[in-house]
């Protein structure tokens, strides 16, 4: 009878032991597998496209009217891991601004050349002096779809926020929405009349093809 129980307790032993090796051996397949999955993530690097690509901005005559409008691309480049941008930067030709709105009359003398031609100037953006203005970016987070990088604009950098920022693969795009206050990099013009106030902030809206 002790042999039996004795026969008994080892097989049960031995069994468990066989359960626990491959309970082990199934946790390092999936410990391996994932490490596989993980190192499987592609890292891709684009060029921008100059020709399908451009920033759109929006200025406020605060309580009056919005203007809007357009520079290109010139250059640029993402790298992407998965969902996230790695690093990138581009570069936009301000020599290229282009307004979009309707709030103009040429009888007035306000035309879009003239806004052209003064936000153009050293009360803006002094385009002579700095015909571009890029974006760096340092680091993307996915969850919540914002990007931190560098803008530089009148010869001046500051740390910024890209919003809403969206990658897509398959079309290969990205965009993302920025907001500055542009007297931090000295365009600090004011209106002469008391009653006009030219908001500090100037929206954009940044779309990339690659």
């Amino acid at each position: 009878m002790k042999k039996l129980s004795k026969t008994i307790a080892s097989l049960a032993i031995a069994t468990l032991l066989v359960a626990c090796g491959g309970a082990e051996k199934k946790a390092e397949e999936n410990t391996t597998e994932e490490n596989s999955m993980e190192e499987s993530v592609e890292v891709m690097d684009f060029m921008i496209d100059p020709s399908a690509s451009n920033v759109v901005w929006a200025g406020n005559v605060l309580g009056v009217y919005t203007h809007t409008g357009s520079v290109a691309v010139s250059k640029g480049m993402l790298t992407i891991e998965g969902e996230e941008v790695k690093s990138g930067n581009f570069t936009a030709d301000l020599t290229t601004m282009t307004p979009t709105d309707e709030n103009y009359n040429p009888e007035e003398g306000k035309s879009k050349e003239k806004l052209v031609g003064h936000l153009s100037s050293p009360d803006f953006f002094m385009v002579d002096s700095f015909p571009t203005a890029s974006f760096e970016v340092i680091s993307h987070d996915v969850a919540n779809k914002t990007i931190t990088g560098i803008l530089t604009v009148r010869g001046q950098s500051n740390e910024e926020t890209v919003n809403d920022v969206k990658v897509d693969l398959v079309g290969k795009t990205a965009s993302g929405k920025l907001t500055f206050n542009r007297k931090k990099y000295d365009v600090a013009f004011t209106h002469p009349a008391k009653d006009v106030v030219i908001s500090d902030d100037v929206e954009l809206g940044i779309n990339l093809k690659m």
